[in-house]
This record gives C-alpha cells, structure tokens and sequence, in this order.
C-alpha cells in the first residue's frame, strides 16, 4: 500500500478527498441559502433571526475555508466554482424566503444533510487513522447537532 507524505493510504486519501469536496459544495450552498435568509427574513422576530442567520452563515464561512484547507493538506484540489456546487450539492436552494418556520426548517433540513456526508467522512476517516480529518468531522458534527436541537426547539418539534 503507497503512502503519502502524512501516512496516509493515497487510494484511500483520494476518496476522501472527494467526499471533502461534496462536503465543501453542500456547505456553499448552506452558506449562501443563510445569506439569502439573512437578506430577505420577515416579520417580528426579524431582529433576532436577522442576527442569528448571520452567526451561522459567517460560522459557516470558517468552515468553508477550514475543508478547503483540509482537501489541499491531504494532496487535492477543493472545487471552487458555482458549476460544482450546484452539481455536487443534496441541499434544497432556499429562494426568497421570508417566513420565519420555513427558513428555520430549511436550516434544519440543511444541517441533517450536512451531518450525512460528515458521518461518512469520519468513518472514512477513521478508516485510514486520518486523525486531522477526523477530528473535523467530529467538531463539525457536535455543534450543528446541538444547532438542530436548538432549531428544532425554537420549531416546537422533537428531534
């Protein structure tokens, strides 16, 4: 088995890779559908949700960066342009949104989503003793599990 120069397995590295960049074009469009909220939320919890919205898409931003980094550190290239993510992407496009519960379910259903390719990044990890990647994952998984319980309390809804 060829290693490369972080001790990883290349074959292994290589699709992990992949998954990081399906990851990283799911999270674009996370981003971008929190801007558009942000932009265009409505009614009289406007100024709270305002503010929230602009927490998670500039969380969000770090995040980005942080798996495009993680994708050069293992040897690829992250995608980079709108064409990928919109190809690569499983979140729905959330398009003029104003009301409060459908941008709530909407941030819900994206983070559900999320959690999906970073639970088989970390087991993919985890499989290759890919420590830096793993630990991503399980950072990124712990705080937008406790997102959703949040979202999903504001919903009145069960997790």
């Amino acid at each position: 088995m060829k290693m490369n120069s972080l001790g990883l397995p290349i074959e292994e590295t290589e699709i992990l890779v992949t998954e990081l960049n399906i990851l990283l074009s799911n999270f674009q469009v996370y981003y971008q559908n929190l801007r558009g909220l942000h932009w265009n939320i409505r009614g009289k919890r406007f100024f709270d949700l305002h503010l929230k919205f602009e927490e998670l898409y500039n969380d969000s931003q770090l995040k980005i960066d942080l798996i495009a980094e993680r994708v050069l550190t293992l040897g690829g290239t992250p995608l980079h342009t709108f064409e990928d993510y919109i190809k690569m992407s499983k979140l729905a496009i959330g398009k003029n949104i104003h009301n409060d519960e459908e941008a709530i379910a909407l941030i819900v259903n994206s983070l559900s989503q999320l959690l999906k390719i970073e639970r088989i990044i970390l087991n993919q990890a985890a499989d290759i003793h890919d420590e830096g990647t793993n630990s991503m994952m399980s950072d990124f998984i712990k705080e937008q599990e406790k997102t959703i319980w949040m979202m999903k309390a504001w919903l009145e809804e069960e997790i």
